[in-house]
Parts: C-alpha cells; structure tokens; sequence
C-alpha cells in the first residue's frame, strides 16, 4: 500500500480542482487526469472478465422466469469471475424482490456485488428490504487479482432527480480512498451516473470524482438512466447502459435488454454489450 502524498500538496490539487471541476478534466482527457499518467501507475494481475449490469426492476413473481433465464445466460458467458449489480434489484423495494433477486442470483457459481439504487428503499432513512437480502452492500470496497472496485451508494432516499450524493457516502469515500493504492486499476460502480452531462446526474457528482483525480481509474459503471451514454477520453470511460428487465424499458426508446461483459487485461478496460431477451 503506497502512502498518501504531503497534506499541503493534496490540499493544493484539491483547490485547482475545485477551481476548474473534475468533470471537466474528465473531458479534456489523460493529458490532465493525473491518475492516467502517473509514473506509479500499474497494470494489474492476470486478466479477468466480469458482468457489469443494471435495473433489473423486479417486481413479481411473473418476473421470475426472466431472471431464471439471465442467470442461465450469465453462466454461459466465459471467464467471468463475479458480477456487478449496480442497484434497482426491485421495482418498489418489496422483500420479496429483493429476496427473489438474491437467491436467483446465488446460482450463479461466482459472486455478486450489489449497489443500491432509489427503487431499492422505502425512503432516505428505511433500506431495511434492500440491507437484508445484501448485508455489507452500500459503501465498501473489494480487491480482485491486483484491481481495486469501489462501489458507493449515490442515491437520495427514493428521488430519482436532481439529486445529491448523501454525508454518509461522502465521508466513507474520505475513509476508504486513502487506504487504497492510487497506483492500481480501479474501477468504481454505483447506480446514478457520474459523468459530466449525464442525465440524472447527481448534483454533487464532482465531489466525489475530485476525490479519485490521483487515482489509477480505468472505468465507471452505472445505471439510473436506461440507456447506453458515456463520457470516454483516452481510455476513462463513465457509462450507463439500458436496463436488464422484464417490467422496464428504456428512457432511450431503444428496445434492447442486456449488460455488459468487461475484460481487464494489461491495467484496462475493454467492454462488450451482451444482449439479453428474456426466456
């Protein structure tokens, strides 16, 4: 684990960030995105692939034959080694949704990481449904073969707009990032999107993407808006892609269902949009 830089030279990059906004540095790509050129950068373990998918909106048991169905289809997939969930598992945050989500999903034969979305709790205070089904899933980290995930609750109670990432997100991210290797690949998921123009972007979305400037960031993967976007520079890609359900659809208009297949390979990010039609 590398140790953190002088407090009076993070203190200074944090003020010029705050000054031109991370957003911002996202668009004008590596040339300016310290985490892309440092000299600490590195390239990882053995490569890997993992699932990357979103609102699976599950609402009765009349969805139950689709996730069935997605689970037989995830397991056909070559060398992934876990998956990605990155919030609204229910529809209206139902136990049973959640429940249901859970044990179709632990038939898998590799692990699940969840994130919570804002159709996953009752209200900013009530995520008993979702916090039962998926102990430990709000903000954590996890390592796999060299590469560093972050995974962070963005949302606000049940609201789906014009938004703000909460205090307790925040400050686990202030927790949690100086711990970890600003040199290695890391890929952060979490359900509202954070790129720069992105719809139902998070008003304080720049606040936590000042927090990872001198981080070694390969990709951000999110959901919330049901369509593929995404704010990519020089190998720094912030995405959506369209929902995996069968009650939903797109707010593109597009018909697609599916999720996306991400190889690591060489410290990088190369993904594929898997479709998925149901049963």
């Amino acid at each position: 684990m590398k140790s953190m830089p002088p407090s009076g030279s993070l203190i200074a990059r944090r003020e010029a960030l705050r000054r031109v906004g991370a957003g911002t540095l996202l668009a004008m790509g590596t040339s300016v995105w310290p985490g892309c050129q440092s000299a600490r950068a590195q390239g990882g373990g053995k490569s890997f692939r993992f699932i990357a998918v979103n609102d699976f909106h599950h609402a009765t048991a009349e969805c139950n034959p689709w996730f069935e169905a997605l689970v037989r289809h995830m397991r056909g997939q070559v060398g992934v080694e876990f998956v990605l969930s990155i919030g609204d598992q229910a529809d209206d945050a139902k136990p049973a949704s959640h429940m249901a989500i859970r044990d179709h999903f632990r038939g898998l034969g590799f692990p699940v990481h969840y994130q919570v979305g804002n159709h996953d709790v009752r209200s900013a205070s009530d995520r008993s449904s979702y916090e039962a089904a998926y102990p430990n899933s709000l903000n954590y980290t996890f390592e796999h073969r060299g590469w560093q995930f972050v995974g962070f609750d963005s949302t606000q109670g049940p609201d789906y707009d014009k938004t703000r990432i909460q205090a307790e997100p925040i400050q686990f991210l202030d927790t949690a990032l100086p711990r970890l290797d600003r040199g290695r690949p890391t890929v952060v998921f979490t359900h509202f999107p954070l790129g720069s123009g992105a719809k139902m972007r998070p008003l304080n979305a720049d606040a936590v993407l000042e927090r990872l400037v001198d981080f070694n960031l390969q990709g951000v993967f999110s959901g919330h808006y049901h369509a593929y976007t995404t704010t990519a520079h020089r190998g720094i890609e912030l995405v959506t892609n369209r929902c995996c359900s069968r009650l939903r659809g797109n707010h593109d208009g597009s018909k697609e269902k599916g999720y996306w297949l991400v190889t690591c390979a060489d410290g990088k990010v190369a993904r594929e949009f898997v479709a998925f039609s149901g049963t």
